[in-house]
């Protein structure tokens, strides 16, 4: 069975503050897709932190999903953490992420990438973005699954 992990990026949810409520949407979505997923896992809005939590799931997952630190806020630094990552951008998950949302999502800095055999995904901290996302990203997840494990094209 493939897995996932979900991970939120927010210092608010890390302590406390707010309740996370874009994690739970995402751990929804994918284990509706069929996939043994774990998470949420939260982590403050700290690069070094986010950077090494990916590491570590995307040796042991097939998908890595992130929710939060995407925006332009002075703590927002999500897609610098994981970009040092990635073995492979995927800049087209962002593009449809942002074209699906309101006119709001053109300040998101969505992002994908390889590491590895692993699919990485970072979305925004938003549920209403994460849901948009969700309805553009359930017909690519398994077709960007099955290449990564070696599969055809369609």
């Amino acid at each position: 069975m493939r897995s996932a992990v979900v991970i939120t990026v927010s210092d608010r949810v890390a302590s406390g503050v707010r309740a996370d409520g874009s994690g739970p949407v995402l751990v929804e979505w994918l284990t509706g897709l069929g996939l043994d997923v774990v998470g949420p896992v939260v982590v403050p809005d700290d690069v070094d932190q986010v950077r090494q939590t990916v590491r570590a799931a995307s040796d042991e997952h097939q998908l890595v999903v992130t929710t939060g630190g995407t925006g332009i806020g002075p703590r927002d630094r999500t897609p610098e953490a994981l970009a040092p990552l990635f073995d492979l951008t995927v800049p087209g998950v962002g593009e449809a992420v942002r074209a699906a949302g309101p006119p709001t999502a053109c300040l998101s800095r969505t992002v994908a990438g390889v590491v590895s055999r692993c699919l990485v995904i970072a979305l925004p901290g938003s549920p209403a973005a994460c849901n948009d996302a969700v309805t553009v990203l359930t017909p690519v997840v398994a077709h960007a699954l099955d290449q990564l494990s070696g599969g055809d094209h369609l």
